[in-house]
């Protein structure tokens, strides 16, 4: 089975699912462990490993890069966050061809102008290309891809532009039309009322997904009970990983032994067992066994 198809059946068969960020692969892997159904290789955290801005700093390959990355150390699905496509038709399907011969289920682009702005950031610009030129990017991703499962998630932004409500619906049909497998309808309200009213409105058979980090304090039967299927999680791993380590630099720097932050960090035994070290030596003992077996070891 194809991590699409993965996602797909998930998509059939869960009320809703649950979708967490990563910045590498490290968090990724953390993420399948604690038992979520996918991982978000988000661009605002990816940024955030590079110190750069959420602002289309980053290239494709970057991008990708850290996207294949998680890929490859997981086995639940992996969804990219691809800002805006990374240019017109040609990129976005270029794009997908990569990403999708890497083994990730699912590419996210939104119909913000290039280059883009993080959607939460205070007083930012987000205004958004056409919706034909948009529906452009869906197709050309559409007729890239090779395998059926492989989603196209369409993120539509009117909400956080300020275009309103009737304008979302208006494209978020015709990105459907033009083979979005999902809409992703962003906000930056406090609570999820806007996003609830999307919902209850929208006439379409694609799935819904949401990103409630503004409101975060919904509940996930009240997203389910609003007709939500994917629910996405997508930066607290990022802002938990600088608290934790900014906390413990300061510890450290004025401490006069590494003894005093010992209880509030990991043990070397758990990042073993996150690296699978003790696979590697039985493995090694496995291949030694067959050398014997074949002659090259007495």
């Amino acid at each position: 089975m194809s991590r699409g198809q993965n996602l797909s059946q998930m998509l059939n068969s869960k009320p809703i699912v649950k979708v967490c960020g990563a910045f590498d692969a490290m968090s990724a892997k953390l993420v399948e462990i604690n038992g979520f159904d996918a991982v978000w290789a988000g661009s605002f955290a990816i940024s955030a490993t590079h110190a750069v801005p959420d602002a289309s700093i980053l290239t494709m390959t970057e991008f990708f890069d850290a996207a294949s990355s998680m890929a490859e150390a997981c086995k639940i699905p992996v969804i990219a966050d691809c800002d805006t496509g990374y240019g017109g038709p040609s990129n976005v399907s270029h794009m997908v061809k990569k990403y999708e011969s890497a083994g990730i289920a699912a590419i996210c682009i939104e119909d913000k102008t290039f280059p883009k702005q993080n959607s939460l950031l205070e007083n930012g610009q987000n205004d958004l290309i056409s919706e034909k030129e948009f529906v452009a990017k869906i197709i050309a991703a559409k007729e890239a891809k090779r395998d059926q499962n492989f989603m196209i998630i369409a993120r539509v932004e009117a909400l956080i532009s300020g275009a309103g409500m009737t304008e979302a619906l208006k494209r978020a049909s015709a990105y459907e039309k033009a083979g979005a497998d999902a809409i992703l309808i962003h906000s930056k309200k406090k609570t999820p009322e806007e996003v609830f009213e999307f919902a209850k409105l929208w006439k379409g058979n694609s799935p819904i997904v949401v990103i409630p980090t503004t409101y975060d304090s919904v509940k996930t039967d009240e997203l389910i009970s609003n007709k939500i299927k994917i629910v996405i999680y997508a930066n607290q791993t990022l802002r938990a990983a600088y608290a934790s380590m900014s906390k413990i630099l300061k510890q450290m720097i004025n401490s006069n032994s590494l003894s005093e932050v010992k209880e509030e960090i990991s043990s070397m035994e758990d990042i073993f067992q996150l690296q699978e070290m003790y696979d590697i030596k039985a493995k090694e003992k496995d291949l030694e066994n067959e050398l014997k077996k074949l002659g090259y070891i007495s």
